[in-house]
């Protein structure tokens, strides 16, 4: 029954407890500790088995290896797991640095520079109109309704 134990128990702690809990029923549990803060509580699932003395003697060193050989799969494909996120997150982190200190040094040299022409005042675009526009900015005032010629308007108001 130990020698099943010991690959687990190579990897971390065990509390193995028996107790009798009928007359002739007896309950066998080991329990796997944690070996490091970082564990995942997957790997500290208990293993119980109730019967006879008969029946424990028959099937507890098969359910053992059973039992080891799951914790032991279940310990490396975390490891694995997290081994795979911590590139991946390193991967992105590289990738975002050298985005980030890309632009700088790629937008200087990819954008051509064209020479400066003379901004002449036929090639000046036409400003928008201002409702504060005057005469000196390069346009005659300029007024909503023009009056023809010889026509007064009146302008009363209404009470």
């Amino acid at each position: 029954m130990f020698t099943e134990l010991m690959p687990l128990l190579r990897k971390r702690g065990l509390i193995f407890t028996i107790s009798l809990v009928e007359d002739g029923i007896i309950r066998a549990t080991v329990l796997p500790q944690k070996a490091s803060d970082t564990d995942d509580k997957a790997v500290t699932t208990p293993l119980a088995i109730t019967g006879t003395a008969e029946e424990l003697d028959r099937d507890l060193p098969q359910q053992l290896v059973e039992f080891v050989g799951a914790h032991l799969q279940l310990q490396s494909t975390l490891a694995s797991a997290k081994a795979q996120i911590d590139a991946a997150a390193k991967a992105v982190r590289e990738e975002a640095r050298k985005k980030s200190s890309k632009p700088s040094t790629a937008t200087a040299s990819a954008t051509p520079t064209a020479p400066a022409s003379p901004v002449t005042r036929e090639s000046r675009p036409e400003p928008e109109p201002s409702l504060f526009a005057t005469a000196d900015q390069g346009h005659e005032p300029t007024t909503q309704y023009e009056e023809e010629e010889g026509e007064e308007e009146e302008c009363r108001m209404s009470e």
